[in-house]
C-alpha cells in the first residue's frame, strides 16, 4: 500500500493509500463525507451511517474495510476506507447538494452501458470523442482502436482454449509484455508514472503498434498450436511477445534510441500539440 497520499476534492483533503498489487485507490470514509455534508462530526455522522446501511442489510459497508492512514496529529490509525465502487454506492446514501453530480454521473453511466449492449456502434464513437477531448491526435486514436480489437480478438482466443478470465488474463498478458518490452505490465506503468491509468493509452505509435504485433501474433500461433489451459497458453503468449520483441530490438538498432518511452499519454499529447502549433505559426497567412 502507498499512503499518506492526499487528494484535493473542491480544495478540501481527502486520504487515500494506492494499492499497487490490486491497482485501486482507496479513500478515507470519513474524510469524503466532511466535504459532502460539511458536518462538524464526521466520524460520528459515519458511524451513524453505517449502522443503519448495516440494518438495512446493505453489503457496501460490510466489504468496506480499514487501513492506517495518517490523522491530523501524525500519528497513523485504522481508518474506514473504500475503493472507488464502494465509495460511489456509499455516495448515494448521503444527503447532500454535492453528491447530486455522483448520482447524474452514475445514472448516465449505466444509460450509456445499456445503450452499447443494444448497440456496440456507440461505444466506438463514444471512445472516438473521449480520446479526442484528451488531445490525442487522430492517427493515434485510429491505432488505438485497431489495439482494442486485437486485443478482443486475443481474449476470444484465450476463453476459448481454456484460460479464466480475471487473472489469468493478466498473467498472460504479462507474459507477452515482458517478451516484447522487456518487462512487466507495473514495471511499464511504473516506468510512465501510472497508476490505476490504462497502459495502452499512455503509450506512443510506435509503442501501440508493436503491443498490437505482439498480441495479434499472440492470436494467430494459438489458432495454430491449438494450446489448451493457462501452461500451454503461457507458452504461446510468451512466442507472441518475442515477435514483437525482436521487431523492437531491430528498430532500436537501426534508429540508435529505445522504443520503450517513459511518457505518458500528457506528456505525449503536449509534444504533438507543440509540434502542431509551431508548424501553425510557420505557415504562412491564409493558409
Amino acid at each position: 500500500m502507498d499512503q499518506d497520499r492526499i487528494q484535493l476534492f473542491e480544495d478540501q483533503p481527502i486520504r487515500t493509500a494506492w494499492d499497487a498489487e490490486a491497482e485501486e485507490w482507496y479513500f478515507s470514509i470519513v474524510d469524503v463525507i466532511r466535504v459532502l455534508t460539511d458536518s462538524q462530526s464526521p466520524t460520528a455522522y459515519w458511524r451513524k451511517l453505517k449502522q443503519r446501511l448495516k440494518e438495512e442489510g446493505n453489503e457496501t459497508v460490510t466489504n468496506c474495510h480499514a487501513l492506517k492512514l495518517r490523522a491530523q496529529d501524525g500519528k497513523h490509525r485504522m481508518t474506514d476506507v473504500a475503493d472507488t465502487a464502494q465509495l460511489l454506492r456509499l455516495i448515494q446514501s448521503v444527503p447532500s447538494k454535492k453528491a447530486e453530480p455522483f448520482k447524474l454521473w452514475l445514472a448516465e453511466v449505466g444509460k450509456e452501458r445499456i445503450e452499447e449492449t443494444i448497440d456496440p456502434e456507440l461505444a466506438i464513437e463514444r471512445a472516438l470523442k473521449t480520446y479526442a477531448k484528451k488531445g490525442y491526435d487522430a492517427d493515434w486514436i485510429n491505432q488505438r482502436l485497431l489495439t482494442i480489437r486485437a486485443r478482443k480478438e486475443l481474449t476470444d482466443q484465450w476463453k476459448a482454449h481454456g484460460v479464466s478470465e480475471g487473472k489469468e488474463y493478466a498473467l498472460l498478458t504479462d507474459e507477452v509484455t515482458k517478451a516484447w518490452a522487456g518487462m512487466s505490465t507495473r514495471q511499464y506503468k511504473n516506468l510512465k508514472s501510472l497508476k490505476k491509468e490504462n497502459l495502452r493509452d499512455n503509450m506512443s505509435t510506435l509503442e501501440l503498434a508493436l503491443n498490437m504485433l505482439a498480441e495479434a501474433t499472440t492470436t494467430e500461433l494459438t489458432k495454430v498450436q491449438n494450446p489448451q489451459g493457462f501452461t500451454e497458453n503461457r507458452h504461446v503468449a510468451h512466442e507472441g511477445g518475442t515477435v514483437a520483441g525482436n521487431a523492437r530490438k531491430d528498430i532500436e538498432a537501426r534508429t540508435g534510441k529505445s522504443v520503450i518511452t517513459s511518457e505518458n499519454a500528457k506528456q505525449l499529447n503536449a509534444v504533438v500539440t507543440g509540434m502542431l502549433e509551431n508548424v501553425t505559426r510557420e505557415m504562412p497567412d491564409g493558409q
